[in-house]
């Protein structure tokens, strides 16, 4: 699953205002674990809970959790205390605070967080957060806290409610939407196949249902999530699977949807008619993120990946003959188990081949329980360090030089929200770049084009087509 920015901070799902029981729901990771912290916060509103502004506010603590790497699985048990000490400290004024740890640490580690963390009240893994509430009013009797990590067989998506039109447009003109979870590729490094479960893709009518509702709540894009979201079969109208592609030529029919976008996608069902879609649907934006890990054959075999380093060129040829402009993002894992220097150079020189607009790159993090865990050749952490060093350097030298290459050019923003500076909002560009300009509070929710005038190390700024400046200061 595509990575947030490891900088940005963490997004927290708002409950709506008012008084009484409040929530905090913190999301760590994945666009997927966004998007359900958002589910569940629609869950909790339903049950009378409101937002709290953070956890010191709160009598109910959600942690929705990520386990791709260690790292996040340290910040969460570090979190937990720093939680365990609030809760004692707000019982001892009388008053009770409940704590809950869901997510993909919750499904993989189950009783393990109840014995690391003892304040904890409940786990819950992601196929189980339609049951909050029942599970909740059944924690308030359960000494010691509870563990629900079970597969249901119920589909979650029908039982979670629909968010209200005020928490629609709280959240903003671009949201996440659900199509698929799960995943059966079984790469030697992850885990979601045994966080997540299989894949399942929910039926077309579910999705187009959800997103007529958030258009007709002000929602301007949509992008359609999973694990492996370019394995998508759901159900069609009159039965019978839907590919992705119809998928998106169907959404792109809604008068009030302006953009779709679609991660995280599998090289290995990156076929002919998704590809097709991106030169012939207009309102699928021109970016692309494909995960590739390595660029070296022997390490993806290692890794299960089931695509060769050319099979991956052969790929971004087609993507881009069909849409010459498509920005390409990517994440690469250095010091996979056995990678050696002839190996880290492959994936150096496939980089540079591609020339990535955007990119995530990580050292290798053993997961408990998979393949690649136990593994002879573990790569030592320096040479980990240096190799991600070079390799990150590389992958922004590209980042950049494609941002420059937008100066001067009138591109279409999407405006989304306010930006730092009186006066001016922030939007995206079809390529997912971050772009501010002046213009007016009404134009949020709007597509307007704007010439690209400066870069800074991660936005764009610009000015709105054909517009003049005046003492300094825009004239819209």
């Amino acid at each position: 699953m595509t990575m947030r920015d490891p900088n940005a901070p963490e997004p927290t799902a708002g409950l709506g205002p008012g008084r009484g029981k409040r929530a905090f729901i913190k999301a760590y990771g994945c666009q997927m674990n966004v998007y359900d912290a958002e589910r569940m916060g629609d869950l909790l509103a339903r049950e009378g809970y409101a937002a709290a502004d953070d956890a010191a506010g709160a009598d109910l603590v959600i942690l929705n959790t990520c386990h791709i790497r260690e790292r996040a699985s340290q910040k969460m048990y570090s979190e937990l205390g720093r939680l365990r000490g609030l809760k004692g400290e707000r019982a001892a004024a009388g008053i009770e605070t409940r704590i809950v740890v869901a997510g993909c640490i919750a499904q993989a580690e189950g009783a393990e967080v109840l014995r690391r963390a003892p304040g904890v009240d409940l786990v819950i893994g992601p196929g189980s957060l339609h049951r909050l509430p029942a599970l909740l009013a059944g924690a308030d009797s359960r000494a010691g806290g509870h563990v629900e990590t079970d597969f249901p067989v119920e589909d979650k998506f029908t039982a979670l409610p629909a968010p209200t039109p005020e928490a629609t447009r709280r959240r903003g003109v671009s949201a996440f939407v659900t199509v698929q979870e799960g995943c059966d590729k079984f790469c030697a490094f992850c885990v979601v196949p045994y966080t997540r479960g299989a894949e399942y893709s929910r039926p077309v009518a579910a999705i187009l249902a959800e997103v007529i509702r958030l258009t007709e709540a002000g929602v301007r894009e949509v992008t359609l999530i999973g694990q492996n979201v370019n394995a998508y079969h759901g159900e069609g109208p009159g039965g019978g699977p839907w590919s992705l592609p119809r998928l998106i030529a169907h959404l792109a029919e809604l008068p009030n949807l302006a953009r779709i976008r679609y991660t995280t996608s599998h090289p290995r069902d990156m076929d002919e008619a998704l590809i097709k879609a991106h030169g012939g649907v207009p309102k699928l934006m021109p970016f692309l993120h494909l995960p590739v890990q390595s660029g070296s054959d022997r390490v993806l075999r290692a890794m299960n990946r089931g695509h060769g380093a050319d099979d991956y060129r052969r790929i971004v040829d087609q993507v881009r003959a069909a849409r010459p402009d498509i920005a390409l993002s990517s994440d690469f894992i250095v010091g996979f188990p056995g990678e050696s220097d002839t190996d880290f150079e492959d994936t150096m020189r496939l980089a540079r081949d591609v020339a990535f607009a955007s990119n995530f790159a990580f050292k290798y993090s053993p997961r408990p329980g998979t393949p690649a865990a136990g593994r002879e050749g573990q790569v030592d952490e320096a040479v980990k360090s240096e190799r991600l060093g070079a390799l990150q350097t590389l992958l922004e030298e590209t980042r950049q030089a494609f941002n420059q290459a937008t100066l001067g050019r009138d591109i279409d923003v999407l405006f989304e929200k306010s930006a730092r500076y009186p006066g001016q909002l922030s939007g995206k560009s079809p390529y997912l770049q971050q772009v501010q300009a002046q213009a007016p509070l009404g134009f949020i929710g709007e597509v307007r084009a704007v010439t690209v005038m400066g870069q800074e190390r991660n936005s764009l700024n610009g000015r709105l087509a054909g517009a003049t400046m005046t003492g300094g200061a825009q004239a819209a």
